[in-house]
């Protein structure tokens, strides 16, 4: 999948710093004109740097004003998005049942706790990016993912089919993200991705709201719940 092969691009050169065309095609197992389309992309958002013969990480890639498209969002505040997986990991016991939603944030959080040692660890989740990225995580690890309608826009699986489902599951712990939070309620922009969201709060013992600082202070169209009825905010 062409998002996440660019999520593990930049992930690449953030740990090596600098790397070459020729060195991106050999790990990524791609052809050239792969590896400059993708480095195109992410050049675009600021997450890398063209240099002679290759490229080099930028510490600081930001969002491009306006709505921003998925892959926009996975590439963009990715040093915030990395404080705030290091801190949620602490919320993580061995045997729990999660919720992960589709946001990007909680996808950086996802990505991060697959390098835990948890020996029984269950992931509940309607991101299409997580359940595609699952074969990365421990085999011995559990998968299920929410049926019902995609969409695109969110790479993320809602609907009522999607909320039916979770009646079924005791859920120990939900991580989820939102557009923005006041001094009041957490809230978003979606109405479908509320409602799943809504039912998924209400279903799980702990939650967790996972935000960077750029999302305090602002307001979405739908409300997610109250900020006292999440058990923590991390943020960086």
């Amino acid at each position: 999948m062409k998002i996440m092969r660019t999520y593990d691009i930049l992930e690449y050169v953030k740990k090596k710093k600098r790397c070459t065309v020729a060195e991106l095609m050999k790990k990524f197992n791609a052809s050239s004109a792969t590896i400059h389309r993708d480095i195109a992309t992410l050049v675009s958002r600021d997450a890398l740097e063209r240099v002679r013969g290759g490229v080099v990480f930028t510490d600081a890639p930001v969002a491009k004003p306006g709505a921003a498209d998925y892959q926009d969002r996975v590439i963009s505040n990715r040093a915030a998005k990395d404080r705030i997986a290091e801190k949620a990991l602490s919320q993580v016991a061995e045997g729990d049942i999660l919720f992960l939603d589709s946001s990007t944030t909680v996808l950086s959080f996802a990505l991060r706790l697959k390098r835990e040692p948890f020996e029984h660890l269950t992931i509940l989740t309607n991101s299409v990016s997580i359940i595609q990225n699952f074969r990365k995580f421990p085999q011995h690890w559990g998968l299920i993912g929410l049926g019902g309608n995609f969409d695109p826009k969110l790479n993320s699986i809602i609907g009522q089919s999607a909320i039916d489902q979770l009646s079924a599951f005791n859920i120990t712990k939900a991580f989820i993200s939102a557009f923005g939070v006041d001094e009041k309620t957490a809230t978003t922009n979606h109405e479908r991705q509320a409602e799943l969201l809504r039912s998924v709060l209400d279903t799980s013992e702990k939650r967790y709201l996972l935000v960077d600082r750029t999302k305090f202070g602002r307001k979405g169209l739908y409300r997610l719940s109250s900020r006292g009825a999440f058990d923590s905010i991390i943020t960086d």
